[in-house]
């Protein structure tokens, strides 16, 4: 089981490297903007998951922080849990670098901000939305050629 959590994380490690140290890359893009890229740690889910599922099935159906804390004790239901966790950062990231690449948002600004959604994606993401805000407010006021004649 050690071996699929440990898996389940380094499966999405080429997807945030493009991401993070080749973001102007063509083929990036081109990888990054297909939603698929996050059936990879899902699938470590399934592997996990399906023999679990009576368990997982009862806490998503009666959650309570009891039945979670007891059912994470067991190493396949916490693999999954897990599992789920990178593929949802995963999509979260995908969805930030697209964004950004829309917005022109330079890429040595958006490299730390991938890593912190690695890490911690529920504090950097209104992260994110407060840079993209900036950004957008940037760009509104570069002031523009004007072709009045004197």
């Amino acid at each position: 089981m050690s071996t699929l959590f440990d898996l389940s994380f380094v499966v999405t490690v080429p997807f945030w490297a493009l991401m993070i140290f080749a973001p102007n890359w063509r083929w990036t893009r081109t990888i990054i903007s297909s939603p698929w890229i996050v059936l990879v740690p899902l699938v470590i889910w399934a592997v996990v998951a399906i023999p679990v599922l009576g368990p997982i099935w009862s806490l998503v159906t009666s959650p309570s922080l009891a039945a979670i804390t007891d059912a994470t004790s067991d190493p396949a239901v916490l693999t999954a849990l897990w599992a789920q966790i990178i593929a949802w950062d995963l999509f979260l990231g995908r969805w930030i670098y697209l964004d950004s690449r829309e917005r022109a948002i330079h890429p040595l600004l958006m490299g730390p901000v991938l890593v912190g959604t690695i890490l911690l994606s529920p504090i950097i993401f209104p992260v994110y939305l407060v840079v993209r805000e900036v950004a957008e407010r940037g760009n509104a006021a570069v002031p523009r050629t004007s072709s009045v004649s004197a």
